[in-house]
């Protein structure tokens, strides 16, 4: 892999840093960032190369060749943008979810739409067994959002789960993992326990940091083996299968836009970990029937807003390409 200086350094922690905050948000994928900004490639071709052959050029060369041939640099770099890039977020997100839930979840529900849109832009044939395959995958997809949840987002498997299916979205761009975690009711635990984890560590409250840490490791245990798991199969099928994969894909978020609607009924709670009753099951109801102020200018204002994002990084796209 090739080396670079400190100024290209810096560009690929920017990007990390772009890479993190879509992934925060759901509907913009930290994989379309990295297509868009050049490094996909790059970033996949190194996640196939990792093996424990690492500890053997280690071994006999030293830990610099080794961390040199596995293209450790970049990785580290990347994903230390990344990481940043979380956690100045997660903060700030649990605060609107809680102070401003239906502009949050308008301006999400915008960038699926537009999410939508851009992936079904990008399927060159429409055949029969591509509309089918769309339809299917919106039917699961709708299916799963009015199930009960298959697990609590406190339960150790159920975070491990998690981490190993949202990881899709760094292998596949076009589809967020924080969509995958709103769909698998996860995304609001997971923001709070990163929150959980900044204000323990910036309090000093050992039980707070400890608990969260313990959470993010299993979660990071699932990402790095669905990292792994998914890279060869995903990106192989990516580019031998692109039509079948994409409208899949679009399938999978027209129906999941249900879980992403702002109005909602709760229908059954649940306590967590902290004693607190927050709801577990929840059904969507059109603005009139909400209880309290529908706030319907606010979410226009915010579904447009999502949805601009989306074109905005897509014309950011076409420019790059044309230069």
């Amino acid at each position: 892999m090739r080396s670079r200086n400190f100024f290209q350094n810096i560009i690929i922690l920017l990007k990390g840093m772009a890479m993190g905050a879509a992934d925060v948000v759901p509907g913009v994928s930290g994989g379309t960032i990295a297509f868009i900004s050049g490094i996909y490639e790059e970033l996949i071709e190194t996640i196939h190369k990792l093996d424990f052959g690492f500890f053997k050029i280690w071994k006999k060369e030293g830990i610099n060749a080794a961390w040199k041939r596995y293209n450790f640099g970049f990785l580290s770099i990347l994903f230390s943008g990344i990481l940043m890039s979380i956690l100045s977020l997660a903060k700030l997100i649990t605060w609107l979810l809680v102070n401003h839930p239906i502009a949050v979840w308008s301006f999400f529900f915008g960038l699926i739409i537009a999410s939508i849109l851009f992936i079904a832009r990008q399927i060159t044939q429409w055949r029969i067994s591509s509309i089918l395959a769309m339809i299917l995958a919106a039917g699961f997809s709708y299916f799963i959002t009015i199930l009960e949840p298959i697990g609590s987002p406190d339960n150790t498997w159920f975070l491990f789960f998690a981490g190993f299916i949202a990881i899709i979205a760094m292998i596949l761009p076009g589809i967020s993992g924080a969509f995958i975690l709103l769909l698998l009711g996860a995304y609001e635990a997971i923001i709070g326990t990163i929150t959980q984890f900044i204000e323990g560590a910036m309090t000093l409250d050992w039980n707070l940091f400890s608990e969260a840490l313990i959470k993010l490791i299993v979660f990071a245990l699932g990402a790095i083996i669905g990292l792994k798991a998914f890279s060869r199969v995903l990106n192989w099928m990516f580019k031998h299968h692109k039509n079948i994969i994409l409208t899949v894909l679009t399938g999978f978020m027209i129906g999941a836009l249900n879980k992403i609607w702002p109005w909602k009924e709760v229908l059954k709670y649940r306590i967590n970990h902290s004693g607190e009753e927050v709801p577990f099951l929840e059904r969507s109801i059109l603005p009139d029937n909400y209880e309290g102020n529908a706030q319907l200018l606010y979410a226009l204002i915010f579904l447009v807003l999502g949805f601009l994002t989306i074109f905005i990084l897509e014309r950011v796209a076409t420019i790059k390409k044309k230069a």
